[in-house]
C-alpha cells in the first residue's frame, strides 16, 4: 500500500525545501473549501491532513474532512474516521507474538486459497529488541557483558525467529538487542517529524510522521511533534497489513504550561505532577495537547518525558507541536540538513509550526504554573499517586502499614550478613526506562549526585540492588566523556544493559539472603526506580512498595537505603569525616548540569551510534537463518508455537452466538492493569505456566519471563490472570490468580479448562479503569483463549477495550449507578446476553442475571464496541480473521 492517496479534493500543492521539491496536501487549500482551520489543535491538523491524503469517497469521504473542520464548533464529535498512520513501531515482547501471528496468517491464507506473500507489512515497521535483558549481574564492571550473555542464551530461539521475520517480510527491520529502548531509538533516530515517500507519479510527497506502536509508551514521540500512540499487537498487525485504524474523532484537552521549573526541580517531578492532575481530570480516550508560554522553557527531552507518560495519565497521546526546539534537537541527534529544512518548511506551510501566539480551541483545558512543582515521588503502586519528598515516610508508615496490617516497622537479621533489613528498606534502586534515561539533564544530574556523594565518602547500603540501564548507547558516551560513569560505578550504578530492565519487571533476582529475609518475615520491601510503572507485582515478586523517582533521587535513595525517613530533613548518611550528609549537600545546581551537557554531548555521538544501527553485535550477526516464505514451526517449542486463532476458519464467518448462562471467572476491583491480567515478569514454579514448562523439560532456572514466552500461547493462556497480587473477589482473602469452580478454589486456568470441558461460557466482571497500563495484546488474547466471551466493567482503558474487540470479546460497560457491589455479586451467579449477532456500536445491552437460589433480574450495560469497523472485527471473530478473509478474497 502506498502512503499516498488520490487528490480528488484538489488540495495538493508543492513546496521547496533544502533544494528539493515536494508535493503535499495543503490545509490552506482545504480551509478555502471547508472552513477556517487556523484554530484547530495541532494534533487535529495532523488528522485532517490524513483525511485529505486518503480521501477516496469510500473509506474516507469529504464528510470526514468536513467533520474535522466542524469539530471546532462543539469541540467534540461522534463521527468515526479511518486513520492511516505512516508506520508501525514494535518491541520484542509485543513484537514476537505479532510476527507469530503473521507467520500463522501465512499458513492460514494458503488454506483459504490465497497467497502467502499477501501477508506482508504495507508500511515501514521497526522492531527494537529492548525488553529481554534482565538484571542478573549488577554492581560490577562485567555486569553488562554478563547480562548480554545471559540474554542471548535465554532468548536465542526468539531472536532466530525475529531474524527470520526480518528476512521473510518486506518493510520489516529489526534493531538488535543491546542498542537501546524502542522509544528512545524512535526519538533519537527513527522519528523524522515529517515523513516523505514516492507518490503515484514518482515524485516525493511530504506528510506528517505518524505511527502506532505495540507499546503504550509510543506516545513519547509526541514530544517531537509526531502523532503516535500505543495499540495492541493485533491492531498494529492490521495497520501493517493496510487496514486503517478505526477511531472516533477525539476530544482534545489543552494543558497550558506557564512559568518555569525552580532550581533543582526535574522533568520527572514535572511529569509526576502532570500525571496526577490529568488522572484527576479524566482524559481516557482523549488527546492532550500542551501549549502556553511554559513550552519555551522545556527542552525537547523534557517534552518527551511528559509525552511518554500519556498512558499513565490515561490519554491517547500527549502532544507537543513542532517549533525551534524540535529543530535544535533533531540537529543535535544527527538528522540531516535536508530533513531539518523539510520539517521547518512543511510545518510552516501547513500552520503546524508553533510560534506561541496561536490560540487553538480545545474541548477542555487545565493549567499548571511550573514554578509550583515540587520534588516528588509516586507510589507505592500507581503512577498518579504523587507524593512530595517530605511525605513519603508518612505514606509508608501510615497507609501502607494499614494495608499490610503492620504496627511498627520490623527489622530482621539477614542470614550470613552483618546487617539487618526492615519494612520500607530500599532493596532495588534502578536508573531505568525510556521515560527518564532519554533525558540528558536527569542522567547528568544522577552522575553529579554520585560524584558529590563519592567525594564525601558515601556508599550505597549493602541491601540495595543498584542498576543503570540507559535507553541508548549515546547515554554511555556522554556519561563516560564527562567522567560521571566512574562516579556512578563507585555508587554501584554500573551499566547492566540497554533496555527496559526493572521498569518492565526484568529486575532479576534479589540476593538469596535478602529475598529470604523479606519472604520469611512478610516484610514490605521498597524499590525506587526512574520508570513509568510501579504496578503491584510488576517490579519484583519480593517488593510490595514501588516508588517512581528521578534518576538523581534513585541514587540518593540507594545511599539512604529506606523510604521510612524524610529524605530532606534527615541525613542520607555519614561522610568519611563522620559528619552528617544531607540531600542538599549532594544535589547539583542547574548550572552544573547545563555546563556538563554543553561540554559533553554532540551530534557526532548520535551519528556514530546510529550509523549502522541494524547490524548488531557479533552475537546477532552470527545468527544465521533462512528467510523462507512460511515459517517452519518447531515441534515442542516452548517459545514459538502456531496459535489456534485460525483453526477451522472459513471464508464466511459463522454468526456470533448468544452468551447463555455464562459463569464469572473473576470478579475484580478498580484499576485492574494489563499486568494483573497478563503479567510480564517471573513465572512461579507452582503456577499452571510453571507446571507446563516443567512438564516440557524446562528447568526452573530456564523459565525466563512471561514477556519472553509471548510467542507460545500455551504458556500465556496459563499465565492469564496469574499476577501474584491480583485479588479475585470470588475468593476473598486470597492473592494471586485463583477462582472457584463448583465451590472449589483453584487456579483460574484450571477452572477455565473445566468450564470449557463443560461447554460453559465465561464472563469477567470488574470496576473502574479496567485494563489500564501496557498495550499488552496478550491480556485480550489470554482472555479469549480461557473461554471468556464478555467483560463487564464500570469503565475501560482505551487500548485494552480495543484489544478485547480485536479478539472477539464483547466489552460491556455498566450503566450509571450499576456496579458489581450494587448487584451484590459473589461469583455463584450466571449471566445471559441475547441477540449478540445483531448488536450495534454503543447501544444499550440488557444482561440477565440468575442467582444461585434461582432468582433472576436484569441490568443495563453499554456496548463498548465503539465503531462500525470494530463491529465488523467482532462479527468476524476478531480483527485478524477480518483482515485475513479480505486478503484471501483479494
Amino acid at each position: 500500500m502506498t502512503a499516498i492517496g488520490n487528490d480528488t479534493l484538489g488540495t495538493r500543492d508543492t513546496l521547496e525545501a533544502g533544494g528539493k521539491s515536494y508535493s503535499y496536501y495543503s490545509l490552506a487549500k482545504a480551509a478555502a473549501k471547508y472552513g477556517d482551520v487556523s484554530r484547530l489543535p495541532f494534533s487535529m491538523k495532523v488528522l485532517l491532513e490524513n483525511m485529505l491524503r486518503f480521501e477516496d469517497g469510500k473509506t474516507v469521504t469529504t464528510d470526514d474532512v468536513q467533520a474535522i473542520v466542524d469539530w471546532q464548533k462543539e469541540r467534540r464529535s461522534d463521527r468515526e474516521i479511518q486513520y492511516r498512520p505512516a508506520r508501525v513501531l514494535m518491541q520484542d515482547f509485543t513484537g514476537v507474538p505479532c510476527v507469530v501471528d503473521l507467520a500463522a496468517m501465512r499458513d492460514a491464507i494458503t488454506k483459504l486459497g490465497g497467497e502467502a506473500e499477501k501477508i506482508n507489512p504495507q508500511v515501514p515497521v521497526h522492531l527494537v529488541i529492548d525488553h529481554s535483558v534482565m538484571v542478573d549481574e549488577f554492581g560490577t564492571p562485567k555486569a553488562f557483558e554478563d547480562n548480554v550473555a545471559f540474554e542471548y542464551a535465554r532468548n536465542m530461539e526468539r531472536y532466530e525467529f525475529l531474524k527470520w521475520g526480518s528476512k521473510a517480510l518486506d518493510n520489516f527491520q529489526v534493531v538488535p538487542p543491546g542498542t537501546g529502548i524502542c522509544h528512545q531509538v524512535n526519538l533519537e533516530y527513527i522519528g523524522q517529524a515529517v515523513w516523505h515517500s514516492a507518490g503515484p507519479d514518482g515524485g516525493e510527497v511530504a506528510y506528517p510522521d505518524t505511527l502506532v506502536g505495540t507499546d503504550s509508551h509510543t506516545t513519547m514521540i509526541n514530544g517531537l511533534g509526531v502523532l503516535g500512540w500505543g495499540v495492541g499487537g493485533i491492531e498494529a498487525e492490521a495497520a501493517m497489513l493496510g487496514q486503517p485504524v478505526s477511531m472516533l474523532i477525539p476530544e482534545v484537552v489543552g494543558f497550558k504550561l506557564t512559568g518555569k521549573l525552580n532550581e533543582g526541580i526535574t522533568a520527572t517531578d514535572l511529569v509526576l505532577t502532570v500525571t496526577q492532575m490529568l488522572r484527576a481530570k479524566g482524559v481516557v480516550g482523549r488527546f492532550v495537547e500542551f501549549y502556553g508560554p511554559g513550552l519555551e522553557s522545556l527542552t525537547l527531552a523534557d517534552r518527551a518525558t511528559i509525552a511518554n507518560m500519556a498512558p499513565e495519565y490515561g490519554a491517547t497521546c500527549g502532544f507537543f507541536p513542532v517549533d525551534g526546539k524540535t529543530i535544535d534537537y533533531m540537529r543535535l541527534t544527527g538528522r540531516t540538513d535536508d530533513q531539518l529544512a523539510l520539517v521547518e518548511a512543511y510545518c510552516k506551510a501547513q500552520g503546524m509550526w508553533h510560534t506561541g501566539d496561536q490560540d487553538p480551541v480545545f474541548t477542555d483545558t487545565l493549567e499548571l504554573d511550573m514554578s509550583q512543582v515540587h520534588a516528588s515521588l509516586a507510589g507505592p503502586k500507581r503512577p498518579q499517586d504523587r507524593i512530595t519528598l517530605n511525605k513519603v515516610d508518612d505514606v509508608f508508615n501510615g497507609d501502607l502499614a494499614k494495608v499490610y496490617s503492620k504496627s511498627a516497622p520490623a527489622r530482621v537479621a539477614v542470614e550470613g550478613k552483618s546487617h539487618d533489613i526492615g519494612d520500607g528498606d530500599v532493596v532495588i534502586a534502578a536508573i531505568t526506562s525510556c521515560t527518564n534515561t532519554s533525558n540528558p539533564a536527569v542522567l547528568i544530574a544522577a552522575g553529579l549526585v554520585a560524584r558529590k556523594a563519592r567525594a564525601k565518602g558515601l556508599t550505597p547500603k549493602p541491601w540495595v540492588k543498584t542498576s543503570l540501564a540507559p535507553g541508548s548507547q549515546v547515554v554511555t558516551d556522554y556519561l563516560e566523556k564527562a567522567g560521571l560513569q566512574d562516579d556512578l560505578n563507585a555508587m554501584g550504578f554500573n551499566l547492566v544493559g540497554y533496555g527496559c530492565t526493572t521498569c518492565i519487571g526484568n529486575s532479576g533476582p534479589l540476593a538469596a539472603p535478602i529475598s529470604k529475609a523479606i519472604n520469611d518475615n512478610n516484610l514490605v520491601a521498597a524499590s525506587v526506580l526512574s520508570g513509568n510503572r510501579n504496578f503491584e507485582g510488576r517490579v519484583s515478586p519480593d517488593v510490595r512498595a514501588n516508588f517512581l523517582a528521578s534518576p538523581p533521587l534513585v541514587v540518593a535513595y540507594a545511599l539512604k537505603g529506606t523510604v521510612t525517613e524524610d529524605m530532606e530533613e534527615t541525613p542520607i548518611g555519614q561522610g568519611s569525616d563522620g559528619e552528617d550528609v544531607f540531600l542538599k549537600d549532594i544535589w547539583p545546581t542547574n548550572q552544573e548540569v547545563r555546563d556538563l551537557m554543553d561540554a559533553n554531548i554532540d551530534d557526532d555521538m548520535f551519528r556514530a551510534r546510529y550509523g549502522n544501527v541494524y547490524a548488531g553485535d557479533a552475537k546477532w550477526r552470527d545468527i544465521d537463518v533462512e528467510g523462507s516464505e512460511v515459517f517452519q514451526w518447531r515441534a515442542g517449542s516452548t517459545y514459538v508455537a502456531n496459535p489456534p486463532y485460525f483453526e477451522g476458519m472459513e471464508m464466511t464467518p459463522a454468526p456470533v452466538s448468544d452468551i447463555i448462562e455464562a459463569k464469572p471467572l473473576a470478579i475484580l476491583g478498580d484499576s485492574i492493569t494489563t499486568d494483573h491480567i497478563s503479567p510480564a515478569g517471573s513465572i512461579k514454579a507452582d503456577s499452571p505456566a510453571g507446571i507446563y514448562l516443567q512438564e516440557h523439560q524446562v528447568s526452573r532456572q530456564d523459565f525466563n519471563s512471561y514477556g519472553s514466552r509471548r510467542g507460545n500461547h500455551e504458556v500465556m493462556m496459563r499465565g492469564t490472570f496469574a499476577n501474584i497480587r491480583i485479588k479475585n473477589e470470588m475468593v476473598p482473602g486470597i492473592e494471586g490468580g485463583m477462582t472457584k469452580y463448583d465451590g472449589e478454589v483453584m487456579p483460574i486456568y484450571d477452572a477455565a479448562m473445566r468450564y470449557k470441558a463443560d461447554g460453559t461460557p465465561l464472563v469477567v466482571v470488574a470496576g473502574k479503569e479496567y485494563g489500564t497500563g501496557s498495550s499488552r495484546d496478550w491480556a485480550a488474547k489470554g482472555t479469549i483463549l480461557l473461554g471468556v466471551r464478555a467483560v463487564i466493567a464500570e469503565s475501560f482503558e482505551r487500548i485494552h477495550r480495543s484489544n478485547l474487540v480485536g479478539m472477539g470479546v464483547l466489552p460491556l460497560q455498566f450503566a450509571e449507578g450499576v456496579t458489581r457491589q450494587s448487584l451484590k455479586l459473589d461469583g455463584t451467579e450466571s449471566f445471559s446476553i441475547h441477540d449478540v449477532a445483531n448488536i450495534r456500536p454503543r447501544q444499550d445491552v440488557e444482561v440477565s442475571l440468575t442467582r444461585a437460589d434461582g432468582s433472576s433480574e436484569t441490568f443495563k450495560t453499554r456496548c463498548r464496541i465503539d465503531t462500525i469497523n470494530e463491529l465488523e472485527y467482532f462479527l468476524n471473530g476478531g480483527i485478524l480473521q477480518y483482515v485475513l478473509r479480505n486478503l484471501a478474497a483479494g
